[in-house]
């Protein structure tokens, strides 16, 4: 017979404690056929998830790199709801994020990311990486440029993410090699 304990622990939490809204100011991209192997998420023998942390780091091919988009953080947002039916929910974790271009390099950026399966690493105010994409579903990024209206409008590049997994945005606190450096982990 299985064990069907609960994985399931108390959730408190500290009157007063502040709980800082949005998302930084850069996040970070990737093709999924960049990455080699993916860290991983805990899981008990039933299959049920015991840990929203990832563990280990991602391991990219040769000479690949995350890239980052510069985005407005009052205009961008990270949210994730339930999909499906019970005992098959799943989280559909969405990112909009609003990059201030519209120049050539952020109209190639929207192509590209338009028709590749991406994943993303966004930062909230508090400092804990989260990622937007899996390793078992296909993430779907669209793109939209918008060059402002009149002398007071406001050009931009909005890039919109939707992506299913097992729980909300898990947290990534392995390293993220960039162009300009290898970023630590951080705490989750």
């Amino acid at each position: 017979m299985p064990d069907c304990s609960s994985v399931q622990k108390s959730l408190a939490w500290c009157q007063g404690k502040p709980e800082l809204p949005g998302v930084k100011r850069r996040i970070y991209y990737i093709s999924k056929y960049d990455i080699l192997t993916w860290p991983t998420l805990s899981h008990d023998t039933n299959g049920r998830l015991q840990s929203a942390k990832y563990n280990g780091s991602f391991t990219l091919r040769a000479d690949s790199k995350w890239k980052y988009i510069d985005i407005i953080p009052d205009k961008s947002q990270l949210t994730s709801e339930a999909q499906g039916e019970y005992p098959s929910q799943t989280q559909l974790n969405k990112l909009t994020a609003v990059h201030p271009g519209v120049d050539a390099d952020a109209s190639a950026a929207a192509a590209y990311l338009n028709n590749n399966d991406n994943v993303f690493i966004v930062e909230d105010m508090r400092g804990a990486r989260r990622v937007v994409g899996s390793e078992k579903w296909l993430t779907k990024t669209t793109v939209a440029q918008d060059l402002g209206q009149g002398a007071s409008g406001t050009a931009s590049t909005t890039i919109n993410v939707e992506a299913t997994d097992e729980c909300p945005a898990p947290f990534y606190t392995g390293s993220i090699a960039t162009e300009d450096g290898t970023l630590s982990g951080v705490s989750a």
